[in-house]
C-alpha cells in the first residue's frame, strides 16, 4: 500500500498529521487509461459496468485492477448494476423493513456509531437476521457474482460478511468524515498505541461495501468520499482534527447510484454518510463489511475463564505493591482486548464507537476493589450480551 514519501515511522501521532503532506496526496486525477476493465471516471472515483466484468476473460486481471484501485488509486470504486436483478434487492429490502418495523413495535431504538440514536433506522446484524427470517431471499441475495469477485480479490478466500442496515430518513444530518474498522472505531488515544505497522495492516483486513436499496440521486445524501485520503499513514489520527475535517467538507464527492449498484472501498478513506435533503426518499443501504479470515486467533481460548481466574491473583499481587505494567501484562495476557465482533443492538457503544472490552471490565473492578464475584457477574453479563 502506498503511503506518504516521509521514512517508515515506528509510532504514529498527532504532531505527524500534516494537511499540506494529505493535500498533496489527495489532489490527483484519476486516468482511465491506467484502469482498463472501468468504464468511465467520475469525480475521481472508478466506475464500473459490472455486466463487463462479468464477461471478462481473465477475473484474476479484474481482481488485481481492483486491488489497485482501492490501494494506489482513488480507494473506491462503483458497481454499477451489481445486481442484475432488482427484484432479488427488492426482496431483502421487504426483509429489512419488516425488521425495522419489528424493531419499532418493541421500542427498541438501535444506537448508531457516528449518527444521533432514533434519527435514522438502523439494523445491527442484518446477516443473521435476513437468514433467519427469509432464507430464501439471502441466499438469492448473497449469491451475488460482484461481492465475491471484489471480496475475493481484496481479502482472498475464507473473508467473512457481515452486514448493517442503515435507513437515513428524509432530514437525516450527515454524519462526521471518519474511517472505518478496526483502528477507525478507537479513540485517537488508543489508535496512537499501536505501532505504525499495525495503521497500514488495518485496512486490508476488512472491505467497506454499500448496496443501493433505492435509487440514491445527490439530494438523499448518498456517501461522501475523499478519494486517495486511503493513502495517508497517520489518517487514522488525522481525520479527527478539525482542518481535516474542514478539508473533508471542501473537497468530498457524492455519486447518485441506481438500486442495485453497489460502492466497495478501502476502509481508510475518509467518508461519511451525506445528509438527506429530500423529502420523501428513505435512503436504504445495506453496509457490507467484509472481514479477512486471518483476523482470528489460533487456539479457541476461553478467556471469560481466564480473566475469572487471574483476578484474585491481581487483587492480592497489587495489594502487596505490584506495578501497573505487571498488571496491564497479565490482563493483556488473559482477558480479551478488544471489544469485537459483539451484538450491537444488546451491546451498544458506551463513551465512543465501541462498548468496553474485557480487559476494559478487568481494569476497572481492579481499580474499583471489586471482589471476584461481581467480576465474575460482569463478564457473563458481558458475554451474553455479545451474543447474536
Amino acid at each position: 500500500m502506498s503511503f506518504t514519501a516521509a521514512p517508515r515511522r515506528a509510532w504514529l501521532s498527532e504532531r505527524d498529521c500534516d494537511l499540506a503532506g494529505f493535500r498533496e496526496l489527495v489532489e490527483r486525477t484519476t486516468d482511465l487509461a491506467d484502469y482498463p476493465y472501468a468504464s468511465f471516471v467520475e469525480r475521481e472515483v472508478l466506475v464500473y459496468d459490472s455486466d463487463r466484468l462479468r464477461e471478462a476473460d481473465d477475473p484474476r486481471a479484474v481482481g488485481a485492477e481492483l486491488v489497485r484501485a482501492l490501494t494506489e488509486g482513488p480507494g473506491i470504486a462503483v458497481f454499477q448494476g451489481a445486481f442484475a436483478d432488482p427484484g432479488v434487492v427488492d426482496r431483502l429490502s421487504a426483509v429489512f423493513d419488516a425488521l425495522i418495523a419489528e424493531q419499532r413495535a418493541s421500542g427498541v431504538d438501535a444506537g448508531d456509531h457516528f449518527a444521533k440514536p432514533g434519527a435514522n433506522d438502523r439494523v445491527w446484524n442484518a446477516l443473521e437476521k435476513a437468514a433467519l427470517y427469509d432464507p430464501e431471499a439471502f441466499a438469492d441475495y448473497y449469491a451475488n457474482d460482484i461481492l465475491a469477485l471484489v471480496s475475493t480479490a481484496w481479502l482472498g478466500p475464507g473473508y467473512q460478511v457481515t452486514s448493517q442496515v442503515n435507513v437515513v430518513n428524509p432530514g437525516g444530518a450527515a454524519q462526521t468524515a471518519h474511517r472505518d474498522y478496526h483502528l477507525g472505531f478507537l479513540s485517537g488515544e488508543v489508535a496512537a498505541a499501536y505501532p505504525a505497522h499495525v495503521h497500514v495492516l488495518s485496512p486490508v483486513l476488512t472491505l467497506q461495501g454499500a448496496v443501493a436499496h433505492c435509487d440514491m440521486p445527490v439530494e438523499s445524501g448518498p456517501t461522501m468520499y475523499l478519494p486517495y485520503s486511503q493513502r495517508y499513514e497517520p489518517g487514522y489520527l488525522a481525520w479527527r482534527l478539525p482542518e481535516f475535517q474542514a478539508y473533508f467538507e471542501e473537497r468530498h464527492v457524492q455519486l447518485p447510484l441506481a438500486k442495485g449498484d453497489a460502492a466497495f472501498f478501502n476502509p481508510a478513506l475518509f467518508h461519511a454518510a451525506g445528509t438527506n435533503r429530500s423529502a420523501d426518499i428513505r435512503r436504504m443501504a445495506n453496509l457490507l463489511q467484509v472481514s479477512s479470515a486471518f483476523g482470528r486467533a489460533m487456539e479457541t481460548v476461553d478467556r471469560e475463564a481466564v480473566a475469572n481466574a487471574a483476578y484474585p491473583v491481581l487483587l492480592r499481587r497489587r495489594s502487596e505493591g505490584a506495578d501497573e505494567a505487571w498488571t496491564a501484562n497479565v490482563i493483556a495476557a488473559s482477558a480479551e482486548g478488544y471489544p469485537f465482533p459483539t451484538n450491537l443492538d444488546s451491546d451498544p457503544p458506551v463513551d465512543g464507537l465501541a462498548p468496553p472490552s474485557q480487559a476494559d471490565v478487568v481494569r476497572r473492578a481492579l481499580r474499583e476493589g471489586w471482589t471476584p464475584k461481581a467480576l465474575r457477574d460482569e463478564l457473563r453479563a458481558g458475554a451474553e450480551r455479545r451474543q447474536s
